[in-house]
């Protein structure tokens, strides 16, 4: 299934201007944005099995901060998925207007 333009746009904008999408993990994954220090996943579906994945690629990609960006509706379901695989991190809404951190076990 097609990227949504919304999608699309988060990944890009997560990058920046010095920053890469599409970057390949380990075992032929592939995480949405990088820059330097942060890693950014964007997930629009909701679902709890793809909030997990994404929250494990954020685990593999191994930078400082991590990001999981989430529609509001969807923020609780992302703090459940990133606790549940052991991801410290960041969830925050497609406009960036809220975040929760999620710490360390």
């Amino acid at each position: 299934m097609p990227e949504s333009k919304s999608h699309k746009s988060a990944k890009r904008k997560a990058a920046g201007k010095q920053g890469q999408t599409e970057v390949p993990l380990s075992g032929g994954k592939r995480l949405d944005a990088e820059t330097k220090k942060r890693a950014t996943e964007v997930e629009r579906s909701g679902n709890s099995a793809n909030l997990e994945k994404a929250a494990k690629r954020l685990k593999d990609s191994r930078k400082k901060q991590k990001v999981l960006q989430v529609p509001e509706k969807d923020m609780k379901k992302a703090v459940e998925a990133m606790k549940k695989v052991g991801t410290p991190g960041t969830v925050k809404n497609m406009g960036g207007t809220k975040r929760r951190h999620v710490r360390k076990k």
